[in-house]
């Protein structure tokens, strides 16, 4: 999210599920369709959408 100037992370999630959840309680109304955009998640650390045994995190910005 843009915020005062720069942007920040407004949380992390483990898996698709936790990302959809944490967009649509921010307002996002179709949550799954904004995974595979860049201005809205952000993938570390592996592939999108493979959180693999480590758990690699995608971050909503």
């Amino acid at each position: 999210m843009h915020r005062h100037g720069r942007d920040e992370i407004l949380g992390t999630g483990y898996s698709d599920h936790d990302l959809v959840a944490w967009l649509e309680s921010a307002g996002v109304t179709d949550a799954e369709a904004v995974l595979d955009q860049p201005g809205w998640v952000e993938w570390r650390e592996g592939q999108a959408h493979d959180f693999g045994a480590a758990g690699h995190p995608g971050q909503c910005t």
